[in-house]
């Protein structure tokens, strides 16, 4: 049988994608607003708790539930570790710390990770020349967009700069991981809503030890509004879209949303904050383009010669 990364993604799957970018792109500025009078573990452990609460509310409309075998329960709590808990922890302490440009170039290096990881632990999506071309040319792509002059802050706060790549990695383990769920014939909304009722699970207690929420000022409407905005957009219908493209399309290419988040923020910009498009961003998302052609096998086929009738 044919691996799902084998083949070129279908129009849908490339659909989803993108959808999923522009969901995840906007939780960098959810986060942004939330840090402002949340600390980390509060805002992480309100968006999966709050996302874990709409999806369980969601399961009956759509005759699913969720599952009581110990072994499934098992899986969700480690998808939950590894895609929500440890990432987004770093994620948001590593925000604290350095600009926001900066992070999303750092956690744009999680399709290297991931092609690197799914190359030594499966046998289906084995490191190729073309993907880690386009990984690589991917990079440069996002770089280019957000601005070389994001990365002068490089080396500035290691700690927090390696928070935010460690997030990266645990990003791309966490989709290795996950594939183990379309084998389990799940349903991706099952799958989404034992992940997030198992992260919040996980941090809840570790937010009541160290940030101690009783004590907190009240946090104002817009807070309130990013909270919902990143529970219900960023993490339930997000993961909803994330284990429908893991199931068809493979951990290699879900990876590849990580470079369309930076696309997805900065046309958002244009479109909705009147901001002006860049000769750079154009520069950036045509190398992004060009990176995403080459993973997806495009190219090599455009480029190979045809063989001899």
């Amino acid at each position: 049988m044919t691996s799902p990364s084998a083949r070129p993604m279908s129009p849908l799957e490339w659909g989803l994608l993108l959808a999923l970018s522009v969901l995840w792109g906007g939780s960098f500025f959810f986060t942004h607003v939330a840090i402002a009078a949340l600390p980390p573990f509060t805002i992480v452990t309100l968006r999966v708790g709050l996302a874990a609460f709409i999806l369980l509310a969601m399961l009956p409309f759509f005759g699913l539930r969720l599952p009581a075998d110990a072994r499934v329960w098992a899986a969700f709590l480690g998808m939950g570790l590894l895609n929500n808990v440890v990432p987004f922890c770093l994620i948001v302490w590593g925000q604290t710390h350095i600009a926001s440009g900066l992070a999303a170039i750092l956690n744009a290096t999680t399709p290297l990770w991931t092609v690197v990881v799914a190359h030594v632990a499966t046998a289906e999506e084995r490191m190729t020349g073309n993907r880690l071309a386009g990984v690589l040319i991917g990079l440069a792509g996002v770089v280019l967009m957000i601005g070389p002059d994001a990365l002068r802050g490089f080396g500035t706060d290691i700690l927090a700069q390696l928070a935010v790549l460690g997030a990266a990695i645990s990003y791309a383990f966490a989709a290795i991981f996950g594939r183990r769920f379309r084998r389990m014939g799940m349903a991706p909304m099952v799958t989404a809503t034992g992940q997030v009722s198992a992260s919040a699970l996980m941090l809840l207690p570790v937010c009541l030890l160290i940030d101690r929420p009783w004590t907190l000022a009240m946090p104002g409407l817009p807070v309130w509004a990013a909270i919902v905005g990143m529970a219900a957009l960023s993490t339930a219908l997000g993961y909803m879209l994330y284990f429908r493209i893991l199931a068809s399309a493979g951990a290699t290419n879900l990876a590849l949303v990580t470079f369309l988040i930076p696309v997805s923020a900065i046309m958002l910009g244009a479109l909705v904050l009147g901001e002006t498009l860049q000769p750079k961003h154009f520069a950036g998302m045509a190398l992004i383009g060009l990176a995403l052609a080459a993973i997806d096998g495009r190219l090599l086929r455009i480029f190979r010669p045809k063989a001899l009738a």
